[in-house]
C-alpha cells in the first residue's frame, strides 16, 4: 500500500467505523418490529470538563414600535391600487392598527371569504381548548374485537397507526376482529353547503374523527369515500405485521364506555396544528377543528355545532360578527359571507397582550415570498417580501388576503382584502393586485416610530 493510500485510510478509518456502527444499529432496529420509535433525538452530554455558560435572554435589537399610522398616508398608499379593474366590481378592504384604530376602509357589507375564514375557526379553537390541548386516538378491547376509536386528531398518520398496533399487539392472543368507532362526530361528513363535486374531485375528504393522512388518496390528489374504514383496514394490516391474527374485514362498532384501553397515540398540541392549518390552508384540518369547537362548546361534534361555537366564542372575545354567514370551518362554501372588519378584529385580538393563547393565529400566517401559500408570491425585491404575513383565500371568482404587515417605520398594521366578483380571465391579475396593496403598506412611511436599539 502506498503512503498516500495509507494516509487516506488513516483519515477515513474513524468515519468508516462510525458508519458501520450506524448501519448495525439501523439493521437491528429494522429487524426488530417491536423496537420503540423515539420521538426526540438522544441527548448528547457535553465532554467532561467543558463548562458551558448559562443561557441568557438576549437584549432586544429594536424598540417596540409606538404611535398609530396616519390614516391619510394609508389611504394614499392603497386607495389607487384598489381601483385595479382586475379586482372586479365588488372590493372590500379594511386596514387597522394593532390597537384597533381604523386606518382605511373601502366598501360596505360582506363578501365571500374563502379560506380567510380559517382565521375565525382556529381562533375559536385556541380560545375554547387552549394551544396545549391534544387529541387522543385509542385502541380498546371489546371481547374478541379490537376497536380503533377516533379522537378527532386531524393529522393522524400511518406512523401513528403503526405505533397503536405495536402497543396493542403484545396484549392480544388468538384471533381478533377489528372495529372502528367514529361516534365522536355527528351530522353529515360532507357539508351540504359544498358543491357535490368537491369529494369526487378530491377538493376535500369526508370529515371524520378517524382517518389517516386526512383521508387523502392518490398522493393527496384524491379522497377516500370512507376515510375511517380505510384507516381501520390499515390498522388491521399493521396488527397482522405485528404478529396478530386478524379475521374478517373491519366494521364500524361503538366501543363500550367500560372497554379496557390497549393503546393510545396523542396528537401534536393544538397550537402547532393551527399553525399548520393556516400555513398550508388545510381544509380537512380546519373542518375537524371546527367540530372540536362544537364539542367543547356544546358537546356536539357536528359542523352546525362547530359553526355556532365559533361565532359564539368570537362574540365573547369582542369580535364583531354582524352580517356573518358561516356554514363551515374552512371557507369552502361559496355561501359564506364576512365583513372584512371581522377578520381584522380577529387579528387584532390574536395580537393583543391579553390573549397570549391566540398567538398561533399570527405565527401560523404564511410569510410573503417564503412560506406556505405565499411561498411563490412576492418576488425578490418586492417591498412586501418577508414583511407581509397573510392568510390567503381562493375560490373561483374569489380572492382574499387577511393578515399583518410592517411598514417602513416599523409600525405593524392588520388588513383584510376581499374581492368576490373576479372574472375568470382576471384571476391571476386580481391576486397580484391584492399583493401590490399589501406591498404598498410595507413600503409606506405611514407613521409610528420604530427605532433601532444602540
Amino acid at each position: 500500500m502506498g503512503g498516500r493510500d495509507a494516509r487516506h485510510l488513516t483519515l477515513w478509518l474513524p468515519v468508516i467505523l462510525v458508519l458501520a456502527v450506524l448501519a448495525a444499529a439501523t439493521t437491528a432496529y429494522l429487524l426488530d418490529p417491536g423496537a420503540p420509535e423515539p420521538d426526540q433525538p438522544a441527548a448528547i452530554p457535553p465532554p467532561p470538563g467543558l463548562d458551558l455558560p448559562a443561557v441568557r435572554t438576549p437584549a432586544p435589537v429594536a424598540a417596540a414600535a409606538t404611535g398609530t399610522p396616519d390614516p391619510a398616508k394609508v389611504r394614499r398608499a392603497v386607495a389607487g391600487l384598489l381601483e385595479d379593474s382586475d379586482l372586479g366590481p365588488h372590493v372590500l378592504a379594511t386596514v387597522a392598527g394593532l390597537d384597533g384604530t381604523l386606518l382605511y376602509t373601502r366598501g360596505t357589507g360582506e363578501a365571500t371569504p374563502a379560506s380567510t375564514l380559517k382565521l375565525l375557526t382556529t381562533t375559536a379553537a385556541l380560545e375554547t381548548l387552549g394551544p396545549d390541548h391534544t387529541f387522543d386516538t385509542t385502541v380498546v378491547a371489546d371481547g374478541r374485537h379490537v376497536v380503533l376509536v377516533g379522537g378527532g386528531d386531524p393529522l393522524l398518520s400511518h406512523v401513528d397507526l403503526r405505533r397503536l398496533a405495536r402497543q396493542a399487539a403484545p396484549q392480544l392472543g388468538g384471533k381478533v376482529r377489528v372495529g372502528f368507532d367514529t361516534s365522536l362526530f355527528s351530522g353529515p361528513a360532507v357539508n351540504p353547503h359544498w358543491p357535490d363535486t368537491y369529494v369526487p374531485e378530491g377538493v376535500v375528504a369526508p370529515i371524520e374523527p378517524l382517518w389517516v393522512d386526512e383521508g387523502r388518496t392518490n398522493g393527496g390528489f384524491g379522497s377516500a369515500t370512507d376515510p375511517a374504514a380505510a384507516a381501520a383496514r390499515e390498522f388491521a394490516a399493521e396488527l397482522t405485521r405485528a404478529g396478530v391474527t386478524v379475521v374478517g374485514t373491519p366494521e364500524e362498532r361503538r366501543a363500550p364506555d367500560a372497554a379496557s384501553r390497549l393503546a393510545v397515540v396523542t396528537s401534536k398540541p393544538l397550537g402547532l396544528i393551527v399553525e399548520h392549518t393556516l400555513a398550508t390552508s388545510d381544509n380537512e384540518a380546519a373542518e375537524v377543528i371546527a367540530r372540536q369547537v362544537g364539542l367543547a362548546t356544546s358537546g356536539v361534534g357536528s359542523s352546525v355545532a362547530g359553526v355556532a361555537g365559533v361565532l359564539d366564542t368570537l362574540e365573547a372575545l369582542g369580535v364583531p360578527t354582524t352580517g356573518a354567514v358561516v356554514h363551515d370551518g374552512s371557507g369552502l362554501s361559496r355561501e359564506d359571507r364576512l365583513d372584512p372588519d371581522t377578520l381584522t378584529a380577529v387579528l387584532e385580538t390574536a395580537g393583543s397582550a391579553g390573549h397570549p393563547e391566540l398567538r398561533s393565529v399570527l405565527t401560523g400566517l404564511p410569510v410573503a415570498g417564503f412560506t406556505g401559500s405565499l411561498e411563490y408570491r412576492f418576488d425578490a425585491g418586492d417591498p412586501g417580501r418577508g414583511l407581509v404575513r397573510a392568510k390567503t383565500g381562493t375560490l373561483s371568482g374569489v380572492t382574499g388576503l387577511a393578515g399583518t404587515v410592517i411598514d417602513r417605520d416599523g409600525t405593524p398594521m392588520v388588513f383584510a382584502l376581499l374581492v368576490d366578483r373576479v372574472a375568470l380571465v382576471d384571476t391571476l391579475g386580481a391576486r397580484a393586485a391584492l399583493d401590490d396593496v399589501t406591498s404598498a403598506l410595507a413600503d409606506c412611511r405611514c407613521g409610528g416610530a420604530g427605532t433601532v436599539a444602540p
